[in-house]
């Protein structure tokens, strides 16, 4: 089956009804798509598969004082049956497009250590777009 590659816009909420075992973290609740869709800096690509969602990533606009314009790619999942097809690949090429045409001198990602499907995905980018870096997030609820 053909998989397409489609960026979300606000309004696209109905695309996101059917969805995949394991594309996201957890359930999507309609009131947080809507917002997250119509945030300005707020990208969201999907994949479909006969009209069901089975990848998506997600990325945010970062903008510095004294930096240069970045894309973080806050999320990239495909469900399980639907991995080690290149979607994911996909998706993250569109998105780097995507963060080009709004002006991102540079895309970043992080995941835990032991994300092993992850990291061979993002050092496979490396070749094209750049290098691995190491760093130590900390995370805090608010």
């Amino acid at each position: 089956m053909a998989v397409e590659i489609r960026r979300l816009y606000a309004g696209d909420d109905a695309v996101v009804k059917r969805i995949a075992e394991d594309v996201f973290d957890e359930p999507v609740r309609a009131d947080r798509l809507s917002a997250y869709l119509a945030s300005p800096g707020h990208f969201m690509i999907v994949a479909l598969a006969g009209g069901i969602v089975v990848g998506q990533c997600a990325a945010v606009i970062h903008r510095h004082p004294d930096k240069v314009t970045e894309l973080y790619i806050d999320e990239v999942g495909v469900s399980p049956a639907y991995q080690r097809q290149g979607i994911a690949r996909r998706m993250l090429d569109a998105m780097f497009a995507l963060g080009r045409e709004h002006g991102c001198g540079e895309a970043w990602v992080g995941t835990e250590p032991d994300n092993v499907p992850a990291r061979a995905l993002y050092e496979s980018r490396t070749e094209a777009h750049g290098a691995a870096e190491t760093f130590v997030m900390y995370l805090y609820e608010l």
